[in-house]
Formats: structure tokens, C-alpha cells, sequence
């Protein structure tokens, strides 16, 4: 941030920063990046306002994504090394438009500064404390609800949804897959019947097809880590949530009975 005057801005005039300063100087208490705040408004972190609900309505929602995998025979059909190479590569932005389909909203507020005082008072007594979890930035965050936004503003049908939700997952551009042509064959496949179903639904708009998949391509740019420190890490804590997500789908998937 070229622009930030967040350490120009002179605030040893407080005596407690004074204080703290001494203290500090004196003491083997080091502060990363991770715990130096900045006072932009951009780079501000932040959390969720209310975790409870919305941690709870994105369990949800990750639950219908990796059953939406689940219940597709032409994913099944793939080899498993493909299967994990495009969990981990679409987890996110199927989960994104799950929750645009789900109509999940949330709340932001700033992340609660860490008190120094504190720090220096139990210097000693928290050395094997886990380091700091990295906390969602503002901007990534206004980022992430302006895609929301834009998908919302589409007013897609369930038929949308789900085709669209196939073409996002039949990614034959990830690197190492074994099944690239067919996966690519199925990604077609699911970008035609979506444009099957929007003639109808919209005759009068030729470039829908166009912008449904141009709005889509933005997901991808919203990181993994940014949605799994915002919806998942305060209830997954340090856990590794493509882990999670595989051990969910082969777990549901084993409890299928046998053709």
C-alpha cells in the first residue's frame, strides 16, 4: 500500500506507548507481519460478525457441493488421482456457487487488535502457543461479495446451476490429469445443455451464455486460502480443508450400496 501512513504517523507522544516501548525494547517478544496491523481501511483484517451462523450455513453449503460430486456417474467413472487433482483444484468456486444458490449473506467486522500490554505481561508464559492464524483482509473480502453480488444479479434457474456447476468442475486445463480429453468431452457437454436451457428461459438475451461463463471464470480468483480462514478455520482450526473434503466424499461415497 504506496499510499499507507500507517507508520509514518507519529504516536509516541501516548504515554503508554512510551511505556510499552521501554517495556519492549527489554523484552524477546517478536512481532511478525502477521501481527503488525495496519490502520488502511483496505488492509484492515476482518472476521466474520455473526461465525456461528454463517460458519454453520457454509458447512452446509459444503456438504450439497461434495454430494453434488457425489451424485454425478461421469465423475465417479474418472480415475481417483484425477478425482483428487480436481477436488482440490474446483472445491472453491463450487462452493462459491453453492453459496450464491443457497442466498448465503454475511456480515464482516474488524478483527479485534491484539493488546500489547498483554503480549508483554505474559512474555514467557506463551512460548509454545501456535503461532497466529492469517486473517482475511477487507479488500479480499469486498472482493469476494462483489462476485456474489454479480452472480446474484444473474437470477439463475436450478438447471443453470447445476450445468454450470459442471463446467466448472470438468476442468481439463489441471495439470496432471490422466483423463484430460474426457474430462474435457464432459466439460462440453455441460456447457451445451447450459446453453440449451438458457434459450428458452431467455430468448431475448443472446449473450447470456457468453456472461454466465465470463461471471464464472471470476470465482476462480477469489483464493482458497481467503474462504477457508473466513468460513472454516475457526471451526477447522489448522486442519487441511481439501483433506477434509476428500475424506468426505469417499466417506459418503463407501456408504453407497454396490450396483
Amino acid at each position: 500500500c504506496e499510499r499507507c501512513q500507517c507508520h509514518s504517523e507519529d504516536t509516541r507522544t501516548a504515554i503508554l506507548y512510551t511505556l510499552l516501548s521501554q517495556n519492549l525494547s527489554q523484552s524477546r517478544v517478536s512481532y511478525g507481519p502477521a501481527q503488525q496491523r495496519c490502520l488502511c481501511h483496505q488492509r484492515r483484517t476482518v472476521c466474520l460478525r455473526t461465525p456461528h451462523v454463517t460458519c454453520q450455513a457454509a458447512s452446509d453449503v459444503l456438504v450439497k457441493t461434495v454430494s453434488f460430486m457425489k451424485n454425478l456417474p461421469s465423475f465417479q467413472l474418472l480415475p481417483r488421482d484425477d478425482q483428487l487433482l480436481l477436488l482440490d483444484s474446483c472445491w472453491a468456486p463450487l462452493f462459491l456457487l453453492g453459496l450464491v444458490q443457497e442466498m448465503v449473506t454475511f456480515e464482516v467486522m474488524e478483527t479485534p487488535a491484539p493488546s500489547m500490554l498483554k503480549k508483554i505481561l505474559l512474555d514467557g508464559q506463551s512460548k509454545q502457543q501456535e503461532p497466529e492464524r492469517t486473517q482475511p483482509t477487507l479488500a479480499a473480502v469486498q472482493r469476494l461479495q462483489c462476485c456474489l453480488n454479480t452472480f446474484w444479479s444473474l437470477d439463475l434457474s436450478p438447471k443453470e446451476y447445476a450445468y454450470l456447476k459442471g463446467a466448472i468442475l470438468f476442468n481439463p486445463d489441471v495439470p496432471g490429469l490422466r483423463a484430460s480429453l474426457y474430462i474435457e468431452s464432459l466439460q462440453r457437454e455441460a456447457q451445451r445443455a447450459l446453453q440449451e436451457v438458457l434459450r428458452p428461459l431467455h430468448p431475448e438475451d443472446q449473450g447470456r451464455f457468453a456472461r454466465t461463463l465470463l461471471i464464472a471464470s471470476t470465482l476462480k480468483s477469489i483464493p482458497p486460502a481467503l474462504i477457508t480462514d473466513l468460513f472454516f478455520r475457526p471451526v477447522i482450526g489448522n486442519a487441511d480443508i481439501v483433506e477434509l473434503i476428500a475424506e468426505m466424499f469417499y466417506e459418503i461415497t463407501s456408504r453407497q450400496p454396490a450396483p
